[in-house]
């Protein structure tokens, strides 16, 4: 495995880091205890030390209450912990955005997590109307201050968004979180400029364009899952078209075209690490590998 300093932060991450939304079960899989252990053991014996989740990835905080029970019987200091406020799934769907209510977000993300502290505490992908409120990023301040959150960061919904992406160094968020992948590259224009600008870590989030670009679909595939399902059936073929292009034309013989997904993400100069999902330790495997393909020679690596 290979690391790298993530932003201006104090923190060595790994290059490939562990998603956990599927944990909540969106994914067309529902997860047991002991499928997140055998995920997050494998992960740890393979050098991966980041986990990103989310306050919402499953109702009642579930994905975070999945990682905190391997947490308690782990050792808490081996990992970077990432987690998201803002949105709220208990008996329903809602956005949670003032200073009360992501108080009371981070309270109960740090009781699922079973741990005193948050290492990158992230804004989920909201718009710009509640993004510009002084007052949340003042009481987030005091967080960190209090040692509850080591550092603040912003996962960005629109992976243009400059502004917010700009905001960062001003707010105190030395991380950006982004859309980022092989299909999708429209953070090369605006956004990892300032992310080097301003020397921010960034965690590419869907590196394999939600399972497109594994390798294992064919146009005319359908999907189940809650994410894929409601994509029309012609923008699905589109993707599929272009990704069995770039098989053909880019990926090496005999590489497995997920791993290779992912470290074409990490050879950018702005990305620190990337963040897949994963569904098995076979899995997590593949995805480690990647740091096998990319070169020493990034701005950020630690030797």
């Amino acid at each position: 495995m290979k690391y790298r300093r993530l932003g201006s932060t104090d923190l060595k991450v790994s290059v490939v880091g562990v998603g956990t939304w599927q944990f909540g079960g969106d994914w067309g899989k529902d997860f047991s205890q002991n499928e997140v252990d055998a995920i997050l053991s494998h992960a740890k014996g393979l050098g991966i030390n980041l986990i990103d989740t989310a306050e919402c990835y499953g109702p009642h905080h579930m994905s975070e209450k999945f990682i905190g029970d391997f947490l308690s019987r782990d050792r808490r200091e081996d990992w970077v912990l990432a987690s998201k406020f803002g949105h709220k799934w208990h008996d329903n769907w809602e956005h949670a955005w003032s200073v009360d209510a992501v108080r009371v977000q981070l309270e109960e993300s740090l009781k699922a997590l079973k741990t005193d502290y948050i290492d990158l505490y992230q804004f989920h992908s909201g718009p710009d109307e509640v993004f510009n409120n002084d007052d949340l990023w003042t009481m987030l301040d005091k967080q960190v201050q209090a040692g509850k959150i080591r550092n603040l960061g912003i996962s960005i919904g629109a992976n243009d968004n400059i502004y917010q992406t700009s905001k960062a160094t001003e707010l105190n968020a030395k991380a950006i979180q982004v859309v980022y992948n092989r299909i999708d590259q429209a953070p090369e224009e605006e956004v990892f400029p300032s992310c080097i600008e301003q020397d921010l870590g960034v965690l590419a989030r869907v590196p394999l364009a939600s399972g497109y670009l594994s390798g294992k679909y064919n146009p005319g595939a359908t999907f189940s899952d809650n994410v894929r399902k409601n994509h029309e059936q012609q923008e699905i073929d589109e993707k599929l078209n272009l990704v069995a292009k770039i098989k053909e034309q880019e990926v090496p013989e005999g590489v497995n075209m997920a791993t290779w997904a992912l470290a074409w993400c990490l050879q950018h100069p702005a990305v620190t690490t990337v963040i897949p999902g994963c569904k098995s330790p076979e899995q997590v495997e593949a995805n480690a590998k990647a740091a096998e393909l990319i070169k020493e020679n990034h701005p950020a690596d630690i030797k």
